[in-house]
């Protein structure tokens, strides 16, 4: 079987018939030669947040907890506490902060390190893709 060439625009073309067939909002492909990425627009189009970094206290680097895979971001479920506005507040290295929704399963997204929750970068119900920050972490000094 032959490698896909993901350069060709015929390719990209027939891929994105196919998502859009298929009610699939994206997709993303990473190879050590590079990365496709296709986000199909619905009513409304696609919504990506972007926050401005903010002036740091001294200490350690807060830990930015990231997007295991493309998807919807979702920091509001009924199986965690809400985010929006109810920061800072504690957190321990097994709690879940939110989900990534791909489809209809959501995928958890946990702590990671235990320390204080202090800001969401990013906005519920965005598209988030792999390894966008979502959370920031300040660890205890």
């Amino acid at each position: 079987m032959s490698a896909i060439d993901f350069s060709d625009p015929t390719t990209i073309a027939f891929l994105t018939d196919a998502l859009t067939a298929a009610g699939v909002e994206g997709l993303e492909i990473s190879r050590p030669d590079g990365q496709l990425r296709i986000v199909v627009s619905g009513e409304g189009g696609a919504r990506i947040g972007a926050h401005e970094a903010a002036t740091r206290a001294p200490g350690p680097a807060p830990v930015v907890v990231k997007a295991p895979v493309a998807g919807h971001f979702c920091a509001e479920h009924p199986a965690v506490p809400a985010v929006s506005g109810n920061l800072p507040r504690s957190v321990s290295d097994a709690d879940i902060l939110g989900f990534v929704r791909v489809g209809h399963v959501l995928l958890p997204l946990r702590a990671g390190r235990s320390g204080v929750l202090t800001r969401l970068l990013a906005e519920p119900g965005a598209l988030v893709g792999f390894g966008d920050p979502l959370f920031e972490i300040k660890l205890p000094s």
